[in-house]
């Protein structure tokens, strides 16, 4: 359920107060959960990438076609996973400015208008 417009202001305003009390503490939790999960993400990948691996060797060794085709396409989905994984990841020590609600606050708005502006003019069309 999105949030009221007054509800994102006093989100914007606890955000910027915790930016001023405290910008290392702020800064540290930014990224923290996001960097979890795609870390956790690339490793589920490197590990199946590895049973796909076995899987392939071990249809080449029981001549097993359909078992080596299997493993080589658990391999591509995960190197397919470990790689968009591991380009979401924030780089470390990288920070964009200012807080991350204010930025989303700031694309939330804009692509309201649009909506609205849409809106409008659906209603402008069909009262006409």
């Amino acid at each position: 359920m999105p949030l009221s417009e007054h509800e994102q202001r006093m989100l914007e305003q606890m955000e910027r107060a915790l930016y001023a009390e405290d910008p290392k503490f702020a800064t540290a939790l930014e990224g923290s959960a996001l960097r979890t999960y795609t870390r956790r993400r690339v490793y589920q990948a490197v590990a199946g990438f590895l049973v796909g691996i076995a899987l392939l060797m071990a249809g080449m060794v029981a001549q097993q076609i359909w078992v080596s085709v299997v493993g080589f396409l658990v391999m591509l989905g995960c190197a397919v996973l470990a790689v968009t994984g591991w380009r979401k990841a924030p780089k470390p020590g990288e920070q964009a400015a200012g807080p991350p609600a204010a930025r989303q606050s700031r694309q939330r708005r804009s692509m309201m208008d649009r909506i609205e502006q849409r809106w409008q003019r659906r209603r402008d069309e069909q009262g006409q």
